[in-house]
């Protein structure tokens, strides 16, 4: 079944989109057989999980922090995340410059954007990201590397207010890519939306439960 999945999410993604296959709360022989189809980027919510999937399987494996990030967390797993989607706060990043340094790394990570028209998302103002982006404190920071922009849309089926979403950011990370050239990856887009966010730009979508079926429990 997933690798019945995964081929055809994968026809309905363009080569220059990125596919993050959402693995949080799904065991480790899933993963196996998602890795065993070909895929290599995986995308977990709970770190101390990611860091025992990230023991058990093949290391050519990229693993995405996607989830809502607590900075007393991020030493357990500085020493092998590939990318941090959801980093919402300057105080975040000056945590993970500091655990990535005791690594000898530079840890990529993406700022997240509020979009959505939920009190429940998390994300920052875009006045907020230009502050963090042009402040000197940032470009003292060493061993972080922004590389560009997440962001999350209303749970809805209001295809006019998805658009509209995902547009305003892709406008947004437009505006910004121009004045910081390492912003190269705009994340947009999960299961139930993907083909609208990468209609709307998304070159990194996040898709779980159409290649791993329903969660087996809600985080």
């Amino acid at each position: 079944m997933i690798k019945d999945n995964l081929k055809k999410i994968k026809q309905n993604i363009p080569e220059h989109v990125t596919l993050v296959a959402v693995s949080k709360t799904k065991p480790i022989q899933d993963i196996e057989e998602a890795y065993a189809a070909g895929q290599r980027v995986f995308g977990e919510n709970k770190i101390q999980e990611m860091a025992t999937k990230y023991e058990a399987l093949p290391k050519d494996i990229q693993w995405h922090m996607i989830g809502h990030l607590q900075r007393n967390k991020v030493k357990y797993m500085a020493h092998f995340v590939s990318l941090i989607h959801g980093v919402d706060n300057f105080k975040t990043l000056v945590e993970i410059n500091k655990q990535a340094k005791k690594h000898d790394r530079v840890i990529h990570c993406l700022l997240q954007a509020k979009i959505a028209k939920e009190d429940t998302k998390f994300g920052l103002s875009f006045t907020g990201i230009k502050d963090i982006l042009n402040s000197e404190e940032f470009m003292e920071l060493d061993n972080v590397k922004v590389t560009g922009l997440m962001g999350m849309a209303t749970f809805t089926d209001d295809t006019v207010q998805l658009n509209e979403e995902f547009s305003s950011l892709f406008n947004f990370f437009k505006e910004m890519s121009t004045k910081f050239p390492t912003l190269t990856t705009l994340s947009m887009g999960m299961s139930g939306d993907y083909q609208q966010a990468i209609a709307n730009g998304s070159s990194m979508v996040r898709i779980g439960s159409s290649i791993f079926g329903v969660r087996n429990y809600i985080t």
